[in-house]
């Protein structure tokens, strides 16, 4: 590395890679333009260090943005350079990461900056389903710039200087920084969607390495495996007692126990992350009604409702997995869709790209039924109907229309509760039982809890060489 090893985003470099590995690619680059004395101006690697290195072995390109040469602000050479990047990553097929702390667009370049913006764009989405894309963001990003991380994977966010936005705080109607900080982390992470967690520098930078290992190289890379020291029979011991929080039972089935979750603070209802089975990695999508804190104290919970938000980070989750041929793996417990004004005005659109992600993905897909499983929020959860090649239930889930005492008072409105605690036992019997779901064909097999880590491994293990053939066409529309 040149010179600038010894600024913030070189060490940014040498904090994420491995030990000596990181090669830098275009140090001698600077500025083109010389508008409004920009020749007096040093601007060394043109405010970004560019260049490949590993991660646990495992070939990234990086760049990462240098705030002390004109803010880090991108002009025309400085995308170049990350342009050329993407190219050298999509021809050997490797993730790239984006490390960022940017002032926005150089004001000095105008058109040229403007241009230069769109030309990372296009990389971007020419990238997007061929490579994972991955963005650290540990100063500004802001205004044209915060499109950069919105057509990445995965995004992660530093605590306390992190900034992301497109518009700042204090240019929204009605509202200023000590109001709402609609650029902080914090909301950010909770508000909109597109971070998947925040963090202490070196917090985050551990993040990404972590990501690294679970992700495959690219859409074609199947030889991403690690070795399994864990029991593939392995008893998920007290997994019946985590139904609430399913991040707690995914972590249960997981080899060695390891959960990696995604979006923890946005759309609370639904746990989305990844895990290894037998060495392979499984991205996971679970209903969830409650969460507890690292003491153990419980954090949140919910009415175990599907909301719109949760929804929505299910359906880019699953999307993203298909891309790039990661198997998926549900738990279903929802009792039916949130009921708030809030959540009903995206409900039919989100709920409907869940569906159709779940039911366009191609990719193995392993349904387990840990609880109650009422209504379309059902059918939406990687039900066999839209497409799940293997569905699993415990011995005490509950599969049908709605509760059954909830289905006898509206049939039998009017009788005593007597006759509406015969007529609900029997609807429990006859059209909510596993056993009546199983007879029908929509569950495969029912199961002990304590037995759901090996019949997992056993259905994705069967599923691995699985093929399946669509309608030829350009692509969906939802």
């Amino acid at each position: 590395m040149s010179n600038t090893t010894q600024s913030l985003a070189g060490t940014r470099i040498t904090s994420l890679l491995d030990a000596n590995s990181f090669v830098e690619i275009g140090q001698s680059v600077t500025a083109r333009n010389t508008d409004f004395n920009m020749t007096e101006k040093k601007a060394p690697s043109d405010g970004v260090i560019t260049g490949y290195g590993v991660i646990d072995g495992n070939l990234v390109y990086v760049y990462s943005q240098d705030v002390s040469v004109l803010n880090g602000t991108v002009g025309e050479m400085h995308a170049k350079k990350i342009t050329r990047l993407y190219d050298m990553a999509m021809k050997t097929g490797a993730p790239v990461i984006g490390l960022i702390d940017c002032a926005g667009l150089r004001l000095q370049e105008a058109t040229d900056a403007l241009e230069a913006f769109g030309e990372i764009y296009m990389k971007q989405t020419l990238a997007s389903g061929l490579i994972p894309q991955i963005t650290g963001i540990f100063g500004t990003c802001g205004g044209g710039m915060a499109l950069v991380p919105a057509l990445t994977d995965f995004t992660f966010v530093e605590e306390k200087k992190g900034k992301l936005f497109v518009n700042t705080p204090n240019a929204l109607a009605g509202n200023n920084i000590s109001k709402c900080d609609t650029s902080a982390a914090k909301f950010q992470s909770e508000e909109t969607g597109l971070v998947d967690g925040i963090g202490t520098e070196d917090e985050i930078l551990g993040k990404i390495r972590e990501l690294v290992t679970y992700l495959p190289s690219n859409c074609e890379d199947t030889d991403s495996y690690m070795e399994c020291t864990d029991d593939l029979n392995r008893v998920c011991e007290d997994i019946e007692n985590c139904t609430g929080d399913t991040a707690i039972a995914l972590s249960r089935i997981a080899d060695n126990g390891q959960f990696f979750e995604v979006k923890a603070d946005y759309g609370k209802n639904v746990a989305v992350g990844f895990i290894r089975l037998n060495g392979a990695t499984v991205g996971a999508v679970a209903n969830r009604s409650e969460s507890y804190d690292a003491e153990g104290n419980k954090a949140w919970e919910s009415d175990g409702r599907l909301s719109a938000r949760g929804a929505r980070k299910a359906a880019e989750f699953v999307k993203f997995c298909d891309a790039f041929e990661i198997p998926v793996l549900t738990l279903t417990n929802v009792e039916g869709f949130e009921a708030t004004v809030c959540s009903e005005k995206m409900m039919a659109k989100s709920v409907g790209q869940l569906v159709h992600a779940f039911a366009d993905a191609t990719v193995p897909k392993v349904n387990v039924i840990i609880g109650k499983a009422f209504g379309t929020a059902y059918t939406a959860m990687n039900s066999k109907a839209i497409g799940a090649d293997m569905v699993y239930a415990w011995e005490n889930a509950e599969i049908g229309m709605m509760d059954a005492d909830l289905a006898a008072k509206i049939m039998y409105a009017g009788d005593d509760a007597a006759a509406l605690n015969e007529k609900a036992g029997e609807y429990r019997e006859l059209q909510n039982s596993v056993s009546s779901a199983a007879a029908r064909g929509y569950v495969d097999t029912i199961i002990s809890p304590a037995d759901t880590r090996k019949y997992v491994i056993g259905a994705f293990e069967m599923l691995f060489t699985k093929r399946e053939e669509r309608p030829s066409k350009k692509h969906g529309t939802v």
